[in-house]
């Protein structure tokens, strides 16, 4: 029975997109917006051909970390109208014969409307004053009779021997050290695993109800098989569709991604529990309810306002204390805890037990409210 239950799962086309393509995508999107490593702006630097002005912003830029394109200044212009960068900055032949003169610089700059805009304006500012700093050392050093030549290489030379001021950080947030050590694409890797393993969990009630109103139940009960089996298989059926959503997202977004998910057998045991936690929402939704379409919808919504209340859209960190208490009435809370613990604090069995504890304790309650649910349906039925 669990068998057929995973191979119908992985027969519908729909699941193709919503299964397999759908949570990489999510976690693609949310590591490159807000994900620790992300880069902290997008620049289109347009020249009017090479020049050593472009070449040094471009560089200076990128050791920050912003992301710098080339477009033409029209299509920097349309770029920025609709959203995908910050800030154009438009490097003209003016802008360039000053800067090897020795001139002060003046660059046209446009200035998105994103909010991290006027970060990546302060960036370029700051860029084109190192530029000009470094050309007016190199402007001193010749005024006083150095060839242009000597004087870029001991500037080069004392930039490398120069000893950088080192900032040490002697006490930060709570908050800062809650993400200390989280990959770019970790956080969103872990809320979409528990998104989509309660929402193609829970999927399968419309597949009960199916079953139930073609009188497959009814077959499978007129043959060797008892009431605890049929309950047992059907309820084997969706842990398994669970475990293999989860385990494809792991997997997934390891290779693709360089998630870690710190010891991975924790990781698969909290996996395994909140699969079996969804497994017996799905059992109960699938007997409480008679119409699939109707049990589908009701899934959906419920799996996406859980995700959302139990910190698998929004970090539990980030929910005022109200809210995080509210929160933890869902099993998705515990779960993130459980990875928070065991993804950036290499947290151990004990560590997790807890939310192990109580994760089984909500599997434990569904899976018997789900199980006198089904038989009494079925006692109904016959």
């Amino acid at each position: 029975m669990a068998g057929v239950e995973l191979r119908l799962f992985l027969r519908d086309r729909a699941n193709i997109f919503f299964a397999f393509i759908f949570p990489l995508l999510l976690v693609l999107m949310i590591g490159a917006q807000f994900g620790v490593g992300a880069t902290t702006g997008r620049v289109a630097v347009s020249e009017g051909g090479d020049s050593a002005l472009g070449a040094a912003l471009v560089t200076g830029l990128e050791s920050e970390d912003v992301e710098v394109s080339d477009p033409g200044w029209e299509a920097a212009l349309q770029q920025l109208a609709r959203g995908r960068i910050d800030v154009a900055v438009r490097v003209d032949d003016a802008a360039q014969a000053a800067h090897e003169s020795g001139e002060g610089v003046a660059l046209t700059m446009v200035r998105g409307s994103s909010p991290n805009a006027q970060v990546v304006e302060q960036e370029v500012r700051s860029a084109i004053a190192n530029i000009q700093a470094a050309r007016g050392q190199g402007a001193a050093l010749e005024g006083y009779g150095v060839p242009a030549d000597r004087a870029a290489a001991a500037l080069a030379t004392a930039q490398q021997e120069l000893s950088e001021p080192v900032l040490e950080v002697i006490d930060v947030d709570e908050l800062s050290e809650e993400f200390e050590g989280l990959g770019q694409f970790d956080l969103g890797a872990s809320g979409q695993l528990l998104l989509f393993v309660f929402l193609s969990t829970l999927a399968g009630a419309a597949t009960l109800i199916q079953a139930r109103r073609l009188g497959v139940i009814s077959r499978m009960l007129a043959g060797p098989i008892s009431t605890t089996q049929l309950i047992a298989g059907e309820t084997l059926g969706r842990w398994m569709i669970g475990l293999f959503q989860g385990g494809y997202i792991m997997v997934a977004t390891s290779l693709l991604f360089g998630v870690s998910w710190g010891n991975l057998w924790l990781s698969l045991l909290v996996l395994a529990i909140f699969a079996l936690v969804a497994s017996g929402a799905a059992i109960l939704l699938g007997t409480l309810l008679e119409n699939p379409g109707a049990a589908g919808g009701v899934g959906i919504g419920l799996g996406l306002v859980l995700a959302a209340l139990g910190g698998a859209m929004l970090p539990l960190e980030l929910f005022p204390d109200t809210m995080r208490s509210v929160a933890h009435l869902t099993p998705h809370a515990w779960a993130y805890d459980a990875f928070a613990e065991i993804q950036r604090r290499g947290g151990g069995l004990l560590d997790i037990w807890p939310q192990l504890g109580v994760l089984a304790g909500m599997a434990l309650l569904l899976l018997a409210l789900g199980a006198w649910s089904l038989r009494r349906s079925l006692s109904r039925a016959m």
